[in-house]
């Protein structure tokens, strides 16, 4: 990852919450986009959006082409399941690179990230092997890419009105209704997008 994670509360970053595309968003990449930042500092800022879904490839596929075994050999019944799992784009960065953002029960040392007390990052095959057995975070949402900003860049962003931002909310982060993650983050800073002027405004 390009950036580390600031700690600091209060101190105006980003990490663990929701950054939400403007309705009037002219990158088409991000139209409609809901980011997770999983790191925000003065180095700059990382997201995975987690509201499109990768039509080119599987989570079963994908497991197939790494030679993981799947829920045939053993995974059946295992949270998240890996035969239905999504495959997301979580961004333009490095697409052929994956990323799981999962609840925190699970951790690998050297490799895990914690984003907040209950989300964490992890982007080594480890955790998909663990997904596929069963051993894996009982949460969790694969991302092929990412969305990076340099240093200043997103704060630009947001200045031009491009962003909004807001909490997380962790049953819509993993929610794999993933045509409505848009509106419904939305709503949760009192948006309604029939009558949203394109205009600043931050919760």
């Amino acid at each position: 990852m390009p950036v580390r994670r600031k700690t600091r509360k209060g101190d105006g970053y980003l990490d663990g919450q929701f950054l939400l595309a403007m309705p009037a968003m002219a990158d088409r990449r991000f139209a409609r986009s809901v980011i997770y930042m999983c790191a925000h500092s003065v180095q700059g800022a990382m997201g995975l959006i987690v509201n499109q879904r990768a039509s080119h490839i599987t989570f079963a596929e994908l497991l197939g082409q790494l030679s993981i075994p799947g829920r045939e050999n053993g995974a059946e019944g295992c949270e998240p399941d890996p035969v239905n799992m999504d495959v997301h784009v979580g961004g333009p960065v490095e697409t052929g690179r994956g990323f799981v953002l999962h609840s925190s029960d699970y951790f690998a040392a050297d490799s895990t990230l914690p984003i907040d007390d209950s989300v964490s990052l992890t982007a080594t095959v480890d955790i998909l092997k663990a997904i596929a057995s069963g051993t894996g975070p009982n949460r969790a949402i694969l991302a092929l890419g990412y969305a990076g900003w340099r240093p200043g860049q997103l704060e630009s962003e947001i200045q031009a009105n491009g962003w909004l931002h807001c909490a997380a909310d962790l049953d819509l982060l993993f929610d794999r209704d993933l045509d409505q993650k848009y509106d419904r983050a939305m709503s949760k800073i009192g948006i309604d997008l029939s009558h949203l002027v394109s205009q600043a405004g931050h919760a």
